[in-house]
C-alpha cells in the first residue's frame, strides 16, 4: 500500500506539472510578440529597461528588442533579417532615403494619435505621398562638441566664438598650449567612421537646398556651393587631429580621447551624453558644450538638429501585431513613467508637443533646443542624399583627401558628378 501511495502521489504530481505547463503555454500563446529592430546602441540598456516597464503594465504584449550598431553594419543586418523572412514588426528609418527604400513595407501612421502629437516639421523626414510612414524617435543635434574646461584653462571663452576666424584662432591657441594642457591633439575627428563625415557634410550641403529635406531629396544636381567652407573646416580638423583623421574610430575619439580629456573638440551630437555619463557623471553637466559652424554667414553660426531616426511599422504583419506595435510606440511617448525615462535616462530631446521644454535637464540638450527655437539649425539633410552617397562617396572621398591621395578639386568633381548620376 505504501508503494502504491508513493506511485499515486507521483502521478498526481506529474499531472499537476503537465497541467501547469499547459496553462503557461496557453498564456504565452495569448501574448502578442513584437520584434523591434533598434540601432541606437548607446541607449540599449535604457531601452531594455523601458521594455520591462511596458511589459509589466501590458501582460498581453511581449517585446523582443534586437539592438545592432556600433561597429556592426546595422543597415546590412536589417536587410539580412528581411531577406531571411525574419522581418521585424518595428524598425528604424534614417530619413527620406530609408523611407523610400522601405516604403513597400511601411504602415501609414497618418491617423495615429502619436503622429498627431509630433512637433511641427518633425514628420517631414518620413513622409512620402502624404503618408506618414514613420514617427520621430527624438530630436538630436550635433556639431563641434567641446570640452569647455579645457578651453577655459587655455584662456578661451567658448561663448565668444562668433565666426570661423574666432574658431580657427581658438584651435591654434589650444595647439600652442597642447603640452601644457596635456592634450594629444586639439581634435579627435573620427573620419574612419564614414557616418561621422556624412553628418559633418550636412552643414555645408543643407544651405544649398534652403535647409529643406524635401528639396535635398528631390534635387537632380549638387553644385557644392559651400565646398570652400567645408574644405576650410576639414583642413583645420585634419591639421590638428590627435592622429590621422581618416583612420580614427568612434571609440578612440569619444571614449578614450574626449572623455579622457586628451582632446578639446570632436564632431558628435547629444547622443553621446549617456556614454559620457557612464564614464564621468560630471562631464556632460559641467564641461560639455557645442560650437556652431559659420557657413552661409560669417557671423551667424548654425548646428544641425532635428529628428535623426524614425520608428516605422511593418505593414505586412497581421493587424493584431500592427496595433500592438503602435500601442508600444504611443506608450513610449505618452506614458508618464516612459516620458520621464525619455528625458532623464535616455537624455533625449523629445519631438512631441505633450512634453515640456522645462523638463529638459541635460545642458547640451538645452543648448540644442535653444538653437532650434531660434531658427539657427540645419536639418539632417545627409539622410536625404542619394542612397549611400553620404558614407560611400563623401566619407570615402574625405578619407582619401585627408590622406593626401587626391585634391579638393577632384573630391568636389566626384561629389557633383556622382550625385547627378545617382539622381538620373
Amino acid at each position: 500500500m505504501k508503494k502504491l501511495f508513493i506511485v499515486s502521489a507521483t502521478l498526481v504530481g506529474m499531472l499537476g506539472l503537465v497541467g501547469c505547463g499547459k496553462s503557461e503555454d496557453t498564456a504565452s500563446e495569448k501574448k502578442t510578440t513584437i520584434e523591434v529592430f533598434n540601432i541606437k546602441t548607446e541607449t540599449a540598456e535604457q531601452m531594455d529597461n523601458l521594455v520591462e516597464t511596458f511589459e509589466a503594465s501590458h501582460p498581453d504584449i511581449r517585446i523582443n528588442m534586437t539592438t545592432v550598431g556600433g561597429g556592426t553594419d546595422a543597415t546590412a543586418a536589417m536587410q539580412s533579417k528581411f531577406s531571411s523572412g525574419d522581418e521585424p514588426d518595428i524598425f528604424m528609418l534614417g530619413g527620406l532615403s530609408d523611407t523610400q527604400t522601405w516604403e513597400h513595407k511601411l504602415y501609414d501612421l497618418s491617423k495615429s494619435d502619436i503622429a498627431g502629437k509630433a512637433m511641427e516639421g518633425t514628420l517631414e523626414g518620413a513622409t512620402l505621398k502624404d503618408q506618414v510612414l514613420g514617427i520621430p524617435m527624438n530630436i538630436e543635434g550635433y556639431g563641434w562638441l567641446v570640452n569647455k574646461a579645457i578651453f577655459k584653462e587655455a584662456g578661451i571663452e567658448v561663448d565668444e566664438i562668433h565666426s570661423f576666424a574666432d574658431f580657427e584662432s581658438a584651435v591654434k591657441k589650444l595647439d600652442q598650449k597642447k603640452d601644457e594642457l596635456g592634450l594629444s591633439g586639439v581634435f579627435a575627428f573620427s573620419g574612419g567612421e564614414t557616418w561621422v563625415t556624412s553628418q559633418f557634410s550636412s552643414n555645408f550641403i543643407g544651405p544649398e537646398f534652403n535647409d529643406s529635406l524635401v528639396e535635398t531629396y528631390n534635387s537632380k544636381t549638387l553644385d557644392f556651393s559651400y565646398g570652400d567652407q567645408m574644405e576650410a573646416y576639414l583642413n583645420l580638423a585634419a591639421t590638428y587631429n590627435a592622429s590621422p583623421l581618416e583612420s580614427m574610430d568612434y571609440s578612440t575619439s569619444v571614449e578614450e580621447l574626449f572623455a579622457g580629456g586628451k582632446v578639446a573638440i570632436i564632431h558628435q551630437g547629444n547622443w553621446i551624453v549617456p556614454t559620457l555619463n557612464s564614464l564621468d557623471e560630471t562631464f556632460a553637466k559641467e564641461k560639455l558644450g557645442i560650437v556652431p559652424m559659420f557657413v552661409e554667414n560669417e557671423r551667424e553660426g548654425k548646428i544641425v538638429a532635428g529628428p535623426a531616426w524614425y520608428w516605422g511599422v511593418n505593414k505586412d504583419k497581421d493587424q493584431k501585431k500592427i496595433d500592438a506595435s503602435i500601442e508600444f510606440l504611443t506608450w513610449m511617448y505618452t506614458d508618464e513613467a516612459a516620458m520621464d525615462a525619455i528625458i532623464n535616462e535616455f537624455d533625449f530631446i523629445p519631438a512631441y508637443t505633450n512634453f515640456s521644454s522645462d523638463a529638459i535637464t541635460d545642458p547640451l540638450s538645452n543648448q540644442i533646443y535653444t538653437y532650434l527655437s531660434e531658427g539657427k539649425t540645419v536639418p539632417w539633410v545627409h539622410n536625404s542624399y542619394p542612397d549611400g552617397f553620404g558614407q560611400n562617396v563623401i566619407g570615402v572621398q574625405v578619407q582619401a583627401y585627408t590622406a593626401d591621395q587626391l585634391s579638393w578639386q577632384d573630391l568636389s568633381k566626384t561629389l557633383t558628378t556622382t550625385w547627378k548620376d545617382e539622381r538620373q
